[in-house]
């Protein structure tokens, strides 16, 4: 059974006889040193831990969420602006319904007088 100690610790891989780790560089020991460092960098690279996974994942997850917000602020401020654009078009749009009623109103005063003169 492990004590608590061992089990918060990570095994070191690639350790040697003298306690130096190959990182996954070739030795000039022999041919046997070279593969099993390079077995081991290329596994390293490949399989990463269960804990490498999950914090990978986790990071990824937190990554997500910060950019899913950012999105939603985002889309609520062009919203925002959007309401505001069409709350300033409606009132110009009524300011010049109004004025184009004003100007056919002359326009049908004045053709009125007109012809009244014609007579």
């Amino acid at each position: 059974m492990e004590s608590d100690d061992e089990i918060g610790t990570v095994p070191e891989l690639g350790l040697g006889p003298s306690g130096a780790s190959t990182s996954g560089r070739r030795e000039a020991d022999g041919p046997e040193r070279a593969q099993s460092s390079t077995a081991q960098g290329s596994a390293r690279r490949r399989g990463r831990t269960p804990a490498d996974k999950e914090h990978k994942r986790l990071k990824r997850l937190l990554r997500n969420r910060v950019s899913a917000q950012q999105a939603r602020e985002r889309k609520k401020a062009y919203l925002g602006d959007l309401e505001v654009k069409v709350k300033d078009l409606e009132k110009k749009n009524s300011e010049l319904e109004e004025r184009h009623s004003t100007l056919q109103n002359e326009n049908q005063m004045l053709r009125q007088l007109e012809s009244y003169h014609q007579m």
